[in-house]
């Protein structure tokens, strides 16, 4: 992850360490429908979007509850 090739999809334990969660947290977010995730065979895909959208989810809920 040196920035100038980044990567499309990132396995669970990676998603853990870009979003600073533990791997129940990770888990429940993705039951919730709150990190969307993607399947190849059997392994669990998070796409870099997804990632993207979640920080963005939680930036808005912060601001809405700033204003609130």
């Amino acid at each position: 992850m040196d920035g100038t090739n980044p990567k499309a999809l990132y396995r669970i334990p990676e998603a853990m360490r870009l979003l600073s969660l533990s791997r129940s947290v990770i888990y429940e977010l993705i039951r919730s429908g709150r990190l969307r995730t993607v399947k190849e065979g059997r392994t669990r895909l998070v796409p870099a979007g997804a990632i993207t959208a979640y920080v963005e989810l939680l930036e808005e809920e912060s601001t809405k509850g700033v204003a609130a």
